[in-house]
């Protein structure tokens, strides 16, 4: 059975996608724990990131080096955060986090509300940044 993620890449769940390439695909958390908060898949479902071939692991943290500065300059920050988590969604994904402090980086703190407006209004600033 596909992951929520092929999903979303397949078309069949929508999401705020914010970019993809051949091998990559970025969309908004709807769960963020930051505004911007970007998760990036690969669009090979492998549950876990280091279980990747080197291609596709190279291909996916390149991708998000591509990304961080466009979410940089949609939501200012001091950084971009970057973790890996993967235990929610067997399907590798990067987090891609604005940071002004340590604690933007906390998983266990309540997420933010947003609502699919303010989500697509957040996801279109971002991709307009996108080269």
């Amino acid at each position: 059975m596909p992951t929520i993620f092929s999903r979303i890449i397949a078309g069949e769940i929508p999401c705020h996608k914010i970019a993809e390439n051949e091998h990559c695909f970025a969309f908004l958390d709807i769960s963020p724990v930051a505004e911007g908060h970007v998760l990036v898949v690969p669009k090979q479902e492998t549950d876990y990131l280091f279980d990747l071939d080197n291609t596709i692991y190279t291909e996916l943290m390149l991708f998000c080096k591509n990304l961080a500065p466009a979410i940089q300059q949609a939501i200012p920050c001091l950084r971009i955060g970057v973790t890996v988590i993967g235990l929610e969604v067997p399907h590798a994904h990067v987090h891609l986090i604005p940071l002004n402090s340590m604690n933007d980086m906390n998983f266990s703190k309540p997420k933010l509300q947003m609502s699919q407006e303010a989500l697509a209004e957040t996801a279109k600033r971002i991709h307009s940044f996108v080269k």
